[in-house]
């Protein structure tokens, strides 16, 4: 399954497309179909699943032919569609269906992680550390839930053709627990054994003394997807203290994925950044001994 939200957004970007090869504004077209102008806005800003009914009267009214016609109501139905996600958003946490969502379909997954370890490649025990230390907000919520649907989001990694997935740790994630010592030394013990274990996946632990390249400092942690089809957008997800930011617009995602370059140049290669994190593991669990 392609993510709905990125067919959403790409299917924003045809529209708008469509709009100016025929010199259309959105009041223009939202009347000639027969829809509030408001309709095509939310459609052209990716807010909304399109109707396949009015996306059809769209195609005939700018006389997209063959096969290009096929191909956007091939994308109008991909961005329908209602991931095993939507089902259960308000129990697993929004945030959390938003990611499960962005995953989905995607070829290559980057990752720069600032305060807490991938959730990706997150060990229960620290999952249920993090749902305890961090409640969320939301009558509806339920662990249990979440608990599972982080288990079901890891399952992409393990299905065939599944993304290649790259991930800088900051060392602050790794040296300021954020879990009992005990549970982030098992942590640790895990990602150096998906490390070693998993040919598509990187790990990558970014020094607090590297000197970034510019002096680029990061500041928060962010997730870059690409999905199979070329002409998808290129999403950014950035962490922040309330909700997710999703980019999409070139200018925004190019600088992402500058960053990211940047930072990934001057962390540590695969093989030291898992001795480096073995090293954490034991220096973690002998703090634990020690309490």
């Amino acid at each position: 399954m392609i993510s709905p939200l990125v067919r959403r957004r790409r299917l924003a970007a045809e529209l708008q497309q469509l709009r100016t090869e025929h010199g259309y504004t959105s009041a223009r077209l939202a009347s000639e179909i027969g829809v509030p102008r408001q309709r095509i806005s939310r459609l052209e800003n990716g807010h909304v699943a399109p109707d396949l009914d009015e996306f059809r009267q769209i195609l005939v009214l700018f006389r997209v032919r063959e096969p290009r016609s096929s191909k956007l109501l091939a994308i109008a139905q991909d961005a329908q569609e209602r991931g095993w996600w939507a089902k259960s958003a308000d129990g697993m946490g929004t945030r959390q269906a938003l990611y499960a969502n962005l995953e989905a379909g995607a070829s290559v997954i980057n990752e720069y992680h600032m305060a807490f370890l991938p959730g990706l490649l997150q060990i229960p025990p620290y999952t249920e550390a993090r749902i305890r230390l961090d409640p969320q907000d939301g009558r509806a919520f339920n662990p249990a839930s979440s608990l599972d649907a982080r288990a079901r989001r890891q399952r992409i990694l393990d299905r065939p053709g599944g993304p290649s997935y790259e991930v800088v740790i900051d060392e602050l994630a790794i040296r300021r627990l954020a879990a009992p010592p005990d549970i982030v030394a098992d942590q640790l013990d895990h990602l150096v054994h998906e490390g070693h274990r998993r040919n598509a996946l990187t790990i990558h632990v970014l020094p607090v003394a590297a000197r970034i390249p510019q002096h680029a400092v990061p500041r928060s942690a962010f997730s870059t997807y690409r999905y199979p089809d070329p002409h998808d957008p290129i999403v950014v997800a950035v962490d922040t203290a309330t909700d997710d930011l999703v980019l999409t617009h070139e200018a925004d995602v190019r600088r992402y994925l500058d960053l990211y370059e940047k930072i990934r140049r001057a962390a540590l290669s695969p093989a030291d950044s898992l001795d480096f994190l073995a090293a954490a593991a034991e220096e973690s669990r002998k703090e634990f001994g020690n309490e």
